[in-house]
């Protein structure tokens, strides 16, 4: 069992460390975006045009201005990002969880807990996951594009659908995982937790 759990933390790591990289991606598109922006108003601006028109056209005829598309760009992005944290999420216990109540109830009770907890995130992300294979088949026959930049809208259902299938494999083995530890009584992967 610790093998296979070897394998899947580490197809979580991975997933998360792609998603980590494409986060930081959209963050520095995002700065330059509005960097963008706002050197083009600025080279709009009356000041800048009376002090220095030929350099502020030049820079204009550039380009300097926003990233064409931003937004569809991060709506695509942070989709699958969010897809791309839940395994290591799932697989190391790192959900937030309120234990006011169950702190008073026996070992077993507290197991049980958690295995129905961890079957309902199992459930929760094999539904998303077939749903957003669903959408990913509607946006293909479609053929819908984004508006700016033009791009399939099913890319993103696509990229996003990895991580979520990734994250339903890492849940249901996740919820098999805390199903042998209720029925052994013993621990075979400890929960990090995100208590509070």
């Amino acid at each position: 069992m610790q093998s296979v759990h070897r394998v899947v933390l580490a197809l979580a790591k991975l997933m998360a460390i792609i998603g980590g990289l494409v986060l930081f991606v959209l963050i520095l598109m995002t700065c330059l975006s509005i960097l963008g922006r706002s050197a083009n108003s600025f080279l709009h601006s009356d000041l800048v045009a009376g002090i220095a028109p030929g350099l502020s056209q030049a820079l204009l005829d550039l380009g300097v201005g926003a990233i064409r598309g931003d937004f569809e760009l991060v709506e695509a992005g942070m989709a699958f990002c969010i897809f791309a944290f839940l395994p290591l999420c799932q697989v190391t216990g790192g959900h937030a969880a309120v234990d006011i109540f169950a702190n008073f109830l026996p070992r077993g009770v507290n197991r049980a807990l958690i295995f129905l907890g961890e079957l309902l995130f199992a459930i929760a992300l094999v539904i998303i996951a077939r749903q957003l294979e669903l959408g990913l088949e509607r946006k293909m026959r479609s053929g819908q594009t984004t508006f700016l930049l033009q791009f399939p809208i099913w890319w993103a259902y696509a990229v996003s659908l990895v991580g979520a299938v990734t994250a339903a494999a890492a849940a249901c083995y996740m919820a098999l995982v805390r199903l042998i530890e209720l029925l052994s009584g013993r621990v075979i992967v400890a929960s990090a937790g995100a208590d509070h």
